[in-house]
């Protein structure tokens, strides 16, 4: 194969803290080591089918390595092996385009294109690697479930929130006697809820990993009570469900690679709760859905460092022609594995999912919790 001399990157699927950092590390190593061309399309996947771009260069990067999000925009709804359309009539119809951005790709002359993004994002850019683009996969979620990588950027930056966010609760809860209820994202995997409800001194902290039991949360809160803590924090994964029961849906969004949206538990604790605590306690229940605030903000120092490992680490893929693969870190050193390992091998244009990195029940981190006091409502 020959020589890469020009690379082109997107971002896909939802924002997070670090994307910046990961670009930054992509153009900066691209340009400085191995003196390649570099550009970059806006908005995802849509901006390769509507060959929306922007040439990328030193300049370009210049001051972007502390923000949140991602110069290049991002968007979770343009499956371009299925991508919704309106034919003639109105109706609407999903069709395949990919042959169009491979068209893009090949009129800009590009060797090899980074691909940043979840499972949507990855699965595409397993089925473009099929079709003969020499891809380099890069991965990226705030919940840290991604199965062949030790830990994902923005993941500590969003703990960082949840933290401070619990921190906030915790005088105003101690103030008015009351029960505060924080909602984290976490769909199937509850390292958010777990790692900053431990951070943030949460007395109950409930995972997807572990139902729970409504009654046994509110003994929880009723021995605090009776031993005179008249107050208790709860941190939720917005994946959590209880024991025999299923997880809370807010929507539906069917054009979305995760069409189901979760939310909406925390208000659901509250209600039931409330009809348990409130007549013997006299305790108020208040909920925060900590929400996008997660996915935001200034990059920590950590994720400014994981992003540029991440980066440079594709860059060098690209060199040494390792192609059709994905970005990890394994034992704290950068590797890669076949994009099929993390998303699966199924049929072209569908999504799907290799199996989440979850949180192990009885593994140290939980132990760690209970051993200090906190319960998990089982």
């Amino acid at each position: 194969m020959k020589e890469a001399k020009k690379i082109a990157l997107l971002t896909g699927g939802g924002d997070c803290s670090g994307l910046n950092a990961v670009i930054r590390a992509i153009v900066k190593s691209a340009i400085l080591k191995y003196n390649y061309e570099v550009i970059g399309f806006k908005g995802g996947y849509h901006g390769l089918y509507t060959d929306d771009f922007v040439k990328m260069d030193l300049k370009t990067i210049t001051g972007i390595f502390h923000q949140g999000g991602t110069i290049l925009k991002m968007s979770n709804k343009d499956n371009l092996f299925k991508y919704k359309m309106t034919d003639e009539s109105g109706k609407v119809v999903y069709k395949d385009v990919s042959d169009v951005a491979i068209a893009n790709l090949k009129k800009h002359n590009i060797d090899a294109l980074i691909i940043i993004g979840g499972d949507g994002t990855l699965t595409s850019a397993r089925d473009f690697a099929r079709k003969g683009i020499n891809v380099v996969g890069i991965p990226k979620t705030i919940d840290n479930d991604v199965p062949a990588t030790e830990i994902t950027f923005g993941y500590r930056t969003a703990l960082d929130h949840i933290m401070q966010s619990l921190d906030a609760l915790h005088t105003t809860a101690y103030s008015h006697d009351r029960v505060m209820i924080l909602e984290v994202m976490g769909r199937n995997a509850g390292w958010l809820a777990l790692e900053g409800g431990i951070a943030g001194s949460a007395d109950v902290i409930l995972i997807p990993e572990i139902p729970y039991n409504i009654n046994s949360v509110a003994q929880t809160i009723f021995d605090r009570y009776n031993r005179g803590s008249k107050f208790t924090i709860i941190c939720v994964s917005e994946g959590a469900k209880p024991i025999g029961g299923d997880v809370t849906i807010k929507a539906i969004d069917k054009d979305s690679p995760d069409s189901v949206k979760l939310g909406g538990v925390g208000d659901l604790l509250a209600k039931q709760l409330e009809k348990i605590i409130k007549p013997v306690t006299g305790q108020d229940i208040r909920v925060t859905n900590l929400g996008y605030i997660q996915r935001g903000g200034v990059t920590n120092t950590f994720d400014r460092v994981l992003g540029t490992k991440y980066g440079s680490y594709a860059v060098d893929m690209i060199a040494n022609q390792e192609f059709g693969r994905m970005v990890v870190i394994r034992n704290d050193r950068m590797d890669s594995v076949r994009i099929e390992e993390v998303v699966g091998s199924g049929q072209t244009g569908q999504t799907s999912t290799g199996g989440a990195r979850i949180v192990n029940p009885h593994g140290d981190l939980v132990n760690a919790a209970r051993d200090i006091g906190i319960t998990f409502g089982e």
